[in-house]
């Protein structure tokens, strides 16, 4: 084993842990009398210190494809490059705007090991990314899952944060268990933990019945990190309970890193690694052979994306919370974003041929990219709005709302960009994550099945924009029960209009967040 790659490709979680280590010893060594407001500042900056680096080490390593083991492809643990890159990146940069939202929260004063914390997590998020192997993804799946039900419960005055931290861990408990029988069953079936390997045994032998109960139980694990239907019920109460910066990273990295995940399950490894290095007529007979094998999985993830789009809109309907409503809202968007990773197996497999099927198949996984991508970027900014609203009414409820333009024009109008992003109007990012994923999915598979899902999706997102109005006419219509101003620190209203500034200049100009995705691919 080369210990050199090792450290390569794990540098940007090294300068992560590095940083939660230094800044544990700054709080608890050197600030442990300081203001909490002093403690929080200094927290935040070095939290965003570290990503910082963590970033600089992502490009040392450059966007071409670096396997570890090296020169052992086909065994490789980990990898960078191309897409796993691209959303390591995403990830860093939305753990530092949370990380910058924490400067005006005061719901504990262990600020040093909540954001140790938060990079412990992240850095668990970079390892799923780039995971290879069964056993690597556990591990990762279980820092970021660990950290997540830390932060949750760490506004220790809050009955609530205790009680959403109970259902979360209880529930993410039974969703390891889900994972690692399904990850067992796939080791007995193939005598590997490598998902191409995996691939390549069950492509050339054929799945068995037990085969498929595994994938069942790996989707029902992966459900749950997600949040898609039945496996969301965690999500409201820990939305609703979680401090809001906790709420901003869950909703945000915990799923781009999730999402990442299962692109590489469902269309990465699972579509070229067992076809590489061999002759064009072998590699088109695994592949028809593979998609024989997962077509009924595909059709599982669809089930469950359409489950997820249709409860999430409906359930928001009929909430008086915004945390709450914000949780199905990402119910539904889960369900979106599936149709992406999964719709392209929805074909014939007598029809497909490996080298027409490969572009738009990577088109596909772009849209799902930009999607979870510009989402995150949005949830952390309406978390953000949510928690200052909060932190002045006391309550997240749709009442609290009332008279906002007046009490805070620019947060009143960074909330009516956000929430009209995530309902898919134009010419915000929103529309575009939504059109450039739909318009990939109709792409790649033609047919009734596709067409009738992304209808089923268009008519769901109309649904969606009338919850999103329910708040916005709250906030712009009807009249304050309060008049006094609610302030925000300038620092968490420069990031919150920096993130509303990005979210309409991407959908003005949606070409320069494809073309930086494209530019991650051009050279692998």
């Amino acid at each position: 084993m080369n210990y050199a790659d090792l450290f390569r490709v794990t540098l940007p979680e090294t300068m992560l842990e590095v940083a939660a280590l230094l800044l544990l010893a700054v709080d608890l060594g050197f600030l442990r009398k300081a203001a909490l407001k002093t403690r929080v500042t200094v927290a935040s900056l070095l939290g965003v210190a570290g990503c910082g680096a963590a970033l600089w080490a992502l490009q040392l390593q450059g966007n071409d494809w670096f396997f570890f083991p090296a020169d052992s492809f086909g065994s490789e643990l980990l990898v960078t490059g191309a897409y796993v890159k691209l959303a390591q990146t995403g990830i860093l940069t939305l753990t530092a705007l949370t990380l910058l939202l924490l400067i005006d929260s005061s719901f504990t004063r262990h600020v040093g090991e909540f954001v140790a914390v938060v990079l412990m997590a992240a850095s668990g998020g970079l390892l799923i990314a780039g995971a290879q192997d069964l056993l690597v993804i556990f591990v990762g799946l279980e820092l970021l899952s660990l950290g997540l039900y830390i932060i949750t419960a760490f506004a220790k005055s809050s009955g609530k944060s205790a009680e959403a931290a109970l259902k979360y861990y209880l529930f993410g408990g039974m969703s390891a268990a889900f994972l690692l029988f399904g990850f067992s069953y796939f080791y007995g079936l193939t005598g590997s933990t490598n998902l191409s390997e995996i691939q390549l045994v069950v492509a050339n032998s054929g799945p068995s019945p037990l085969f498929y109960v595994a994938w069942i139980l790996v989707v029902a694990g992966l459900g749950f990190k997600i949040a898609a239907v039945p496996f969301h019920l965690w999500a409201p109460d820990t939305y609703e309970g979680a401090p809001a910066p906790a709420a901003a990273f869950i909703a945000s990295v915990s799923k781009v890193a999730s999402f990442t995940l299962l692109l590489t399950f469902f269309q990465n490894w699972m579509i070229y690694q067992g076809s590489f290095g061999l002759e064009k007529s072998e590699a088109e007979k695994i592949l028809i052979h593979s998609d024989q094998t997962w077509l009924p999985l595909a059709t599982v993830l669809l089930v469950v994306a359409a489950a997820s789009m249709i409860v999430g809109n409906l359930a928001a309907l009929a909430q008086v919370s915004v945390r709450r409503l914000l949780a199905y809202s990402a119910i539904a968007h889960a369900g979106y974003i599936l149709l992406g990773v999964a719709v392209y197996r929805m074909h014939t497999g007598n029809e497909t041929r490996i080298f027409e099927t490969i572009d738009p198949i990577i088109e596909s996984q772009k849209a799902v990219l930009f999607y979870i991508l510009t989402y995150g970027l949005t949830t952390i900014g309406a978390f953000g709005v949510v928690g200052i609203v909060e932190r002045a009414t006391g309550s997240d409820k749709l009442d609290s709302f009332l008279g906002l333009h007046k009490r805070n024009p620019m947060l009143a109008a960074v909330l009516l960009v956000l929430f009209l992003s995530l309902a898919g109007i134009p010419p915000l990012v929103g529309f575009w994550a939504k059109f450039n994923l739909f318009a990939a999915v109709l792409g790649v598979s033609a047919g009734p099945v596709p067409f009738a899902l992304v209808a089923l999706a268009v008519a769901l997102s109309a649904v969606s924009l009338y919850y999103y109005l329910q708040v916005l006419k709250r906030a712009y219509v009807m009249p304050a029960i309060d008049n006094s101003p609610i302030k925000a620190h300038p620092v968490t209203l420069i990031v919150l209009v920096g993130i509303a500034a990005a979210v309409v200049l991407l959908g003005c100009f949606p070409a320069l967040l494809q073309g930086w995705i494209e530019g991650f691919y051009a050279v692998s």
